[in-house]
């Protein structure tokens, strides 16, 4: 199964069908963008192939300038991958009017699924666009490399999100927020 109503939680035992939808997600993306994609990766919880996860799967983009894939938005759209927004280095959110060029843009989010097309509830993919070798990329590929190396950090961060599902179901932003500590825990060990 891929996909899941937006706003709510529910973790499924892993699937190896994730991966293979995340390397015909690479695909596509790759076929469109061509070089202005430096790297393209399946990240997020639906890459350790150990743990439960919600079954959306997440993609990494990494770019030198924001403003090349902007460009690319019309051709992105026709594929399914809808732009939502870009995000600061605070963390703020932004929408509307963008100088995609600024140095205080940290990520850029798209999205797929019937949700954003009116076909259907679901959301399926969210693809982070983000500046090659930028601390973001780094985090997105770190938090995967190491959940995949040690299969009991892993157990613990799937019994977390586990948790966070019984309290948060109806959440996912609540859901999400409460995975940070822990997160950011794995990014900041050093052995």
């Amino acid at each position: 199964m891929i996909g899941l109503e937006r706003g709510k939680v529910t973790l499924y035992d892993h699937d190896p069908e994730w991966n293979k939808e995340a390397a015909r997600t690479i695909k596509t993306i790759k076929d469109i963008l061509g070089d202005v994609a430096i790297q393209t990766e399946h990240v997020g919880s639906t890459s350790v192939n150990s743990i439960k996860a919600k079954p959306i799967i997440d993609i990494a983009v990494a770019v030198i300038h924001f403003s090349d894939i902007i460009s690319y938005n019309r051709k992105l759209t026709e594929h399914g991958f809808y732009y939502r927004y870009a995000m600061d280095t605070s963390g703020t959110i932004l929408r509307g009017e963008i100088d995609f060029t600024a140095n205080n843009i940290r990520q850029l989010l798209y999205a797929c699924g019937g949700y954003y097309d009116g076909s259907n509830r679901l959301q399926t993919h969210f693809i982070h666009v983000v500046k090659a070798n930028s601390m973001e990329w780094k985090n997105y590929i770190n938090f995967r490399d190491y959940l995949n190396a040690h299969p009991l950090v892993a157990k613990e961060y799937e019994n977390l999100k586990i948790q966070l599902c019984g309290e948060y179901a109806d959440c996912r932003e609540e859901y999400t927020a409460h995975k940070h500590d822990f997160i950011q825990s794995i990014l900041n060990y050093e052995p």
